[in-house]
């Protein structure tokens, strides 16, 4: 690669690991989520720019007269006149948008003067990163969706992108820590923070797509890894990992359109509901005591602002942070770069190991490869089929159909044997015996090949009673090499030949695949799902399922990757229903980390922040009543 755009610091050396009791954590991603922390607390400490308050003297969001009328009848038509459109459908709708979103909620000129923290700037901070990431893909798309491996501008685009998800998925994270100390699904705002949770689990979709997309070893790690639990659930036919055209579609058209629908149902739900007001000062152990108390905290939380305000101009601060992401990003896409691992190929394996190659190709004759005994969805054997409570995996049912041995060894050699009468007659030999003597045959052949030597790169045997496998396994090990058998496999899937369920497969069956992913430090069960190769941050953003694989009992089970679905998946739903869960929503008033945020707003008015959402002095009126 052309050294125009070489990184000055190489990440690319072999990674370090930290083990700690039970866990293991590659140190780049210790170092990111310090970093994540570090950044957390210093938007909590370090003090917000000063402003003038401003009191009101009306609703900050009381549509003006003139927004109201709007649509409503033409100049000189009254209400109820040929001319009224009141009760068209068109002026219906746009006047519910008026009095629900008007333009002073959209595109605000104040906030709360409350708002006076760091810890406001997150969100629309990874707002900014997602605009980066989005532009940096539309760069890559330009030029192909590989384009980048071989061509240095690529790469940059390619680091560019790397760097703008690692910083949005970051400050997605730190906003998600904020909300939360801040209990901000008070006040009728419990939707804004269940559209903001189920944003994020679409964010980490999006980006395990996208490492599934990089067509590098890094990505066949991951597919490899993941595909067991996705297997386990039963939908491993219809989300394949191993299908790198499935994932790209899914990486740039379908989860954009979900996720960017969903961040805006968020932020207008922002505008519409506004900011949570300050908790109280005082910890109150569980809110307010009694059931009129509580209702009466209520009804303030939901209420509209009336207290003092200051200047808040929203369209300079997102120019702005969006130039702090670009310039963040341009740096570490220059200083670091982003990792590109070549992928693995049959053809390399066999060139480079070709005793390994050999060995694999005689246990899917002899079915006893991991492929052959795996079960749905490419057999109905059970060797890796899990059950909790119900198996999904055989309710899933057979949808990738493969027969390993007819599938990697024997219909490549069909092809190559219409052009080699000695493999042909070794095919017909094999074929004409029956299933016991293939097995046979093979079995002696994995028993010779322990002694095998190689002269030439030609495989040479002690002799054994393995009848026609010898020659066959020669001929595949000159068609692996050739890269005949690479073509073979993935123009047997598709048109497109995008789909890299086959070979992955059968280099998942041998031990060289799993041993450079061990050079790499990324073995050790589904850590292999989290890490990047050599020094890079992954995605701890996945932590929550690793984790369940580092348990002990979860980890030595037959079914860890099931019981790692469920467990996630119950604690997705529990941070989905933080709002709704007493004990749970109630974090935030027992570790008051909500001082901090507010510490200038309860400095500044004392005599407010010692009630509930400021009942003291400021007046307030119910968003009914609006």
């Amino acid at each position: 690669m052309s050294p125009v755009f070489a990184s000055v610091v190489d990440l690319n050396g072999p990674g370090k690991y930290l083990h700690w009791s039970i866990f293991q954590v590659s140190v780049s991603n210790l170092v990111l989520i310090l970093v994540m922390i570090v950044i957390f607390g210093l938007a909590l400490m370090f003090p917000f720019p000063k402003h003038k308050e401003i009191n009101q003297t009306e609703p900050a969001d009381e549509p003006s007269d003139d927004v109201k009328a709007v649509g409503t009848a033409p100049s000189g038509a009254s209400a109820g006149t040929e001319d009224d459109t009141s009760k068209m459908w068109t002026a219906k709708i746009r006047n519910f948008g008026l009095k629900v979103l008007p333009p002073g909620k959209l595109l605000p000129d104040h906030q709360p003067a409350y708002v006076s923290s760091w810890i406001y700037v997150f969100g629309v901070g990874s707002l900014a990163a997602l605009g980066m990431a989005i532009i940096s893909g539309f760069a890559l798309a330009l030029g192909g969706p590989d384009w980048w491996h071989s061509n240095t501008v690529g790469h940059f685009f390619n680091s560019m992108h790397l760097w703008s998800v690692e910083l949005f998925m970051a400050l997605l994270v730190i906003h998600l820590w904020g909300k939360f100390w801040m209990s901000a699904w008070r006040g009728k705002r419990a939707l804004t923070w269940m559209t903001g949770v189920i944003a994020f689990m679409a964010s980490v979709v999006e980006c395990f797509t996208g490492y599934l997309s990089q067509q590098n070893f890094d990505s066949q790690w991951i597919s490899t890894n993941g595909k067991d639990a996705i297997n386990a659930t039963g939908l491993g036919g219809f989300f394949n990992l191993m299908n790198f055209g499935q994932m790209l579609m899914w990486h740039i058209v379908l989860i954009p359109i979900v996720l960017i629908a969903i961040i805006g149902a968020h932020v207008l739900l922002v505008r519409v509901r506004g900011v949570s007001h300050p908790l109280p000062q005082k910890r109150t152990a569980f809110g307010p005591k009694g059931l009129a108390a509580r209702m009466k905290a209520k009804k303030e939380d939901a209420a509209s602002w009336r207290g003092p305000l200051r200047r808040y101009d929203i369209i300079k601060e997102a120019s702005a942070a969006f130039m702090i992401i670009l310039i963040l990003v341009l740096l570490l896409a220059t200083l670091l770069s982003s990792p590109d691992i070549p992928p693995v190929t049959v053809s390399s394996w066999a060139k480079v190991a070709p005793a390994d190659f050999l060995g694999t190709a005689a246990s899917e004759l002899n079915s006893t490869s991991e492929t052959a005994v795996y079960g749905p969805p490419y057999n109905n054997n059970s060797g890796y089929v899990q059950t909790v409570i119900v198996s999904w995996q055989r309710l899933g049912g057979v949808r990738e159909p493969i027969n390993p041995a007819t599938t990697f060894v024997l219909n490549p050699l069909k092809k190559e044997a219409v052009t080699d009468p000695a493999l042909a007659s070794a095919l017909k030999t094999y074929t004409a015996a029956g299933i016991r003597q293939q097995v046979n045959w093979a079995n002696n052949y994995s028993k010779a090949l322990l002694k095998v030597k190689f002269k030439n790169g030609t495989p040479i045997l002690p002799k054994a009673d393995d009848g026609p496998v010898p020659l066959m396994l020669s001929s595949e090990l000159a068609l692996a090499r050739s890269g005949a058998l690479d073509t073979d496999l993935i123009s047997n899937s598709d048109f497109y030949g995008t789909n890299f369920t086959k070979p992955l497969l059968f280099l998942e069956d041998g031990q060289y695949f799993s041993s450079l992913a061990a050079s790499q430090h990324m073995t050790g069960s589904q850590w292999g799902v989290m890490n990047e190769s050599g020094s890079y941050p992954g995605q701890p953003w996945l932590w929550l399922y690793t984790l369940w694989y580092q348990v002990p009992g979860f980890s030595s089970s037959a079914n860890v990757d099931l019981i790692a679905i469920y467990l996630t998946g119950i604690a997705t739903v529990l941070l989905l229903l933080v709002p709704f869960i007493p004990g749970i929503r109630d974090i935030p008033r027992l570790i008051p980390i909500h001082r901090l945020v507010w510490k200038t707003w309860y400095k500044n008015h004392p005599e407010e922040s010692e009630t509930s959402s400021q009942e003291e002095g400021l007046h307030l009126h119910s968003v009914d009543e609006t």
